[in-house]
């Protein structure tokens, strides 16, 4: 046998499939840690209602650190996404790790970046008017049309202002 054939050999006996898969350069990314659920007390930085009376509706903001900030609903989510010191001193974007929301069908944890939203539909969140996430274009595309919505937004369509709009029943 060569040394290169024994050289693989070795390697492929020591190394998990997954990082030969993508090479040495390249180590196989580490799993995500489950999405961290709100505690009894855990109130929303932006309206101070208790998020934990609300499951099927809440948002989570998880920094690199750990720390992790809940919301009532995605459109306070977005209050905070656009303005974090406002809500929470000496909170930056930056130090943001993961942003989920609850799909409104499965009721699981999506990341909040691929999500898609739907405004001015029939069902109200916690807060009245609110930016309801599913998990795909289709399942968003179908929530618009059961539920009378009157557009679908991508995470990057929401811009500052929309949400305070949404309050005012404004889509």
């Amino acid at each position: 046998m060569n040394r290169r054939a024994l050289l693989l050999f070795l390697l492929s006996s020591l190394l998990p499939a997954a990082a030969l898969a993508q090479g040495a350069a390249n180590p196989p990314k580490a799993v995500p840690k489950p999405v961290p659920k709100p505690g009894p007390k855990d109130l929303c930085p932006v309206c101070g209602m208790l998020v934990s009376k609300y499951p099927n509706w809440v948002a989570t903001i998880v920094y690199r650190d750990g720390h992790a900030h809940y919301f009532d609903g995605a459109k306070d989510m977005f209050k905070f996404w656009h303005d974090p010191a406002k809500y929470a001193a000496g909170h930056k974007r930056d130090d943001m790790a993961a942003i989920w929301v609850t799909d409104f069908y499965n009721l699981q944890p999506v990341d909040a970046r691929k999500a898609w939203y739907v405004i001015g539909a029939d069902v109200l969140g916690p807060m009245g008017h609110e930016f309801v996430p599913l998990a795909s274009k289709e399942d968003a595309a179908d929530f618009l049309k059961d539920h009378k919505g009157k557009r679908v937004l991508g995470f990057d369509q929401v811009v500052r202002g929309m949400a305070e709009q949404l309050d005012d029943g404004r889509f």
